[in-house]
């Protein structure tokens, strides 16, 4: 049996046929050209990071040949990039002026094998329950916390070790400008906001690439002076292998758990959403794998920590990959470049990059991110953690965040609403609405609400509570007990999941939400009173209005859309005949609404075919002719009075119901014979276990059924197959349909089907 995570697992890595391998050649067509691309998107940004990082500029390239390569062949997701990523450089330069790059190297690999830990404890997706809005709002923090440090360096000054001394040291940044500095970042600036606004012949080539060849040319002819990368020897040159931290051991464990963390949600959440826009499918576990093994080997060769980046995925997507082999591609072209070309690196001005990562900063902080939360109330969350991340750091903004986000929904979850309503003009009684989680929690709003009613006043309490425990309902019931004892009359409506009664001896759970039509008001009139009686007191019409001062409250809105496009008129697709019984509701028990059923109601639910009744021939007139109905149904019922009448009179025990009463039930005697005759109907009914009583209704059905091919308005119609007829039966004491044919009876309900 396949484990419950497999079904994350990716059967190929494109969009190939299942079953059927790709080979290496076969997306080669596709994969070769946005591998290029990726890789011009990759360079400039590798570099720009790594310069943020305050980490060594081949650090950057180092990371984006292994998370090309490394993670590429191994991670879950075909279609994700991996390399240096934004969201860790304020953690790397947090480390590297902490602990030196070579322990930084350490942290890095030993956050690799944190990964993998994680990745064979196939405990991928747990790392995804991290609330969104706070790694929204943590990328935002980054964001910010770029922007201040990349404005000195593009001013031609140092940024400082923190956003505060960045943000405050700002104003004396912008009096000693160098002024060359500034206007080569802000060209960079400028080429890369109006880049999108280019013509699509111009935008094939990625903009990163464009703004940073473009300016650098430009710098070298007008600023040969501007500070620049600068670095000795190739890639090769600048593997560095780790080294242990001279103690501090608690600081570097808390490292090592922080990069791990942070590098798994990012590359996680990417590539959520890589397969979203490419149609793919990620093993979660497999491209933790994937993240640590890049890690441990980028930390090994000196290079900075990996994640899944959504730029170059999306990049990659875009540019129409088909498989894995795009991602390790560029890595190789990474690889080539940095080995062949390292001297065309140190032309690049530090204002260039600078200029380049002040538009990624402000990339991560979006308008929609914030728009988002402030509708779905989660604003104060994303303001915390982004302040948080910025003034404090990156780790205490994330837990603090993650924090207040467990608290915001431990309160809406625990929370329930519960208010009183006042009468309006003294006419309806008072209210008291309840509703969410019904817990000892909510116990002193629940008093003090239910305090404000006033003594000897009548109230409707609606609870609509998805929980409800003990301690709530056994406060409730004492409240209950002495607003009785002041003459008032107190009506509990349920309207919930979770059933009242339930709490006073089970254990408290939530239950399945359930989709229920309108009960009877015997169910929540007060208990062991009827319609007719309150507390008593006799109620001859206002058990009625009670009910429709509930439908306004409960339900009108609800009807109202479903009724406007039947003002002016009405298109049933079926004529229903019925018992006029009080217990058969027809749009109960078809879930049918307004509009859906034409409903025709009589003593037996039976139909004349000899044209002595002018009320069913009209009906049946105008569904047929004037409505065009689909369907007519004959349903009749468990327990009928009529049969039961029908009976009594063929044994000569008849009730006195009147003349007419008996001149009626001559439209179902025949029914009778019948069942003496043995009909099929009736034997089929019999062999299920129904009464005599109920094997009647069923037989009288199908004879109904047979008046009707008999009748001169529905006969034509059914024999030419524009309208169809169907019996059925309703049996009142399990609330189930049977289908009723001329020969037999069938299960509707496929329990009872399967256990027939």
């Amino acid at each position: 049996m396949p484990q419950p995570n497999q079904s994350a697992t990716v059967p190929t890595d494109s969009h190939s046929p299942p079953g059927k391998k790709p080979s290496f050649l076969s997306n080669l067509g596709a994969d070769l050209p946005a591998s290029l691309v990726v890789f011009l998107v990759a360079l400039p940004l590798s570099l720009g990071i790594a310069a943020a990082s305050g980490a060594p500029i081949m650090a950057g390239l180092i990371a984006a040949a292994v998370g090309g390569i490394v993670a590429g062949s191994l991670g879950g997701s075909p279609l994700q990039v991996s390399g240096p990523a934004a969201g860790l450089t304020v953690v790397v330069a947090g480390l590297v002026d902490e602990f030196g790059w070579q322990v930084t190297c350490a942290i890095t690999a030993a956050a690799g094998v944190v990964q993998l830990l994680m990745g064979v404890s196939r405990i991928g997706r747990a790392a995804l329950a991290v609330s969104p809005v706070v790694v929204k709002a943590m990328l935002a923090g980054i964001g910010i916390t770029i922007i201040l440090q990349q404005l000195h360096v593009l001013l031609g000054g140092q940024a400082a070790g923190s956003a505060i001394e960045n943000l405050t040291g700002l104003p004396a940044a912008i009096t000693n400008v160098e002024l060359h500095s500034a206007l080569l970042g802000l060209a960079v600036v400028a080429i890369l906001l109006t880049w999108k606004f280019l013509p699509a012949a111009v935008r094939k080539i990625p903009g990163p690439l464009a703004a940073v060849v473009a300016v650098t040319a430009l710098s070298v002819a007008v600023a040969p002076s501007v500070e620049r990368i600068s670095f000795s020897g190739s890639i090769f040159d600048a593997i560095a292998l780790p080294s242990l931290p001279e103690g501090n051991w608690r600081a570097a464990a808390m490292a090592i758990i922080t990069v791990a963390l942070i590098a798994s949600i990012e590359s996680l959440l990417s590539a959520v959403a890589v397969d979203k826009m490419g149609g793919s499918r990620t093993n979660l576990n497999r491209e933790l794998v994937g993240q640590g093994s890049a890690n441990v080997v980028s930390g090994m060769l000196g290079g900075l920590p990996v994640t899944g980046v959504i730029v170059r995925s999306a990049t990659n997507v875009e540019a129409g990959a088909k498989s894995r082999n795009s991602a390790i591609l560029h890595g190789m072209w990474v690889l080539v470049f940095s080995a062949l070309f390292a001297g065309l690196i140190q032309l690049i001005p530090l204002a260039v990059l600078a200029g380049l990562l002040l538009v990624i900063g402000a990339k991560l902080i979006k308008v929609a991110d914030i728009r988002t939360s402030l509708r779905t109330g989660d604003l104060l969350v994303y303001s915390v953690t982004l302040v948080c991340v910025v003034v404090l750091n990156l780790l205490e903004g994330v837990i603090i965040g993650l924090a207040l986000a467990a608290l915001c929904v431990l309160w809406r979850v625990l929370r329930a609403q519960i208010q009183a309503h006042a009468p309006s003009a003294g006419a309806l009684p008072w209210r008291v609405t309840i509703a969410g989680s019904c817990s000892f929690f909510a116990l002193p709003r629940l008093n003090r609400v239910l305090h404000s009613v006033p003594e000897g006043q009548d109230v409707v309490v609606e609870l609509n509570a998805d929980y409800l425990d003990h301690a709530f309902r056994e406060a409730l019931v004492a409240w209950q007990k002495q607003q009785r004892n002041t003459g008032a009359s107190v009506i509990l409506e349920e309207h919930g999941t979770t059933a009242f009664s339930d709490a006073e001896d089970n254990t408290p759970q939530r239950q399945d939400p359930r989709e229920f039509p309108l009960p009877p008001r015997t169910s929540w009139l007060p208990s062991g009173a009827t319609p007719a009686d309150d507390d008593g007191g006799r109620l001859p019409l206002r058990s009625i209005l009670l009910g429709i001062d509930k439908y306004h409250r409960r339900h009108a809105d609800k009807v109202r859309p479903l009724v406007q496009d039947l003002t002016e008129g009405q298109n049933p697709d079926t004529l229903f005949v019925a018992c006029v019984d009080s217990r058969v509701n027809p749009n109960l028990i078809t879930s049918s609404g307004p509009g859906d059923l034409l409903t025709l109601r009589n003593i037996g639910n039976v139909v004349c075919n000899d044209g002595r009744d002018a009320s069913i021939d009209s009906a049946l007139s105008f569904a047929v002719k004037g409505l065009s109905v689909d369907s007519i149904v004959i349903c009749g019922h468990s327990n009928c009075g009529a049969m039961k009448a029908v009976i009594a009179d063929a044994e000569g025990a008849a009730p006195d119901m009147g003349s007419g009463f008996d001149a009626w039930l001559e439209h179902a005697r025949p029914s009778y014979s019948a069942l003496l005759a043995g009909h099929p109907v009736a034997l089929a009914a019999a062999a299920e276990g129904y009464s005599r009583l109920d094997q009647l209704s069923m037989v009288n059905v199908a004879l109904q059924l047979r008046k009707l091919e008999e009748h001169p308005v529905t006969g034509p119609a059914l024999a030419s197959g524009h309208v169809q007829a169907t019996g059925l039966f309703y049996d009142i004491c399990t609330a189930r349909v049977v289908l009723v044919t001329p020969v037999g009876i069938e299960q509707l309900d496929p329990s009872m089907a399967v256990r027939a």
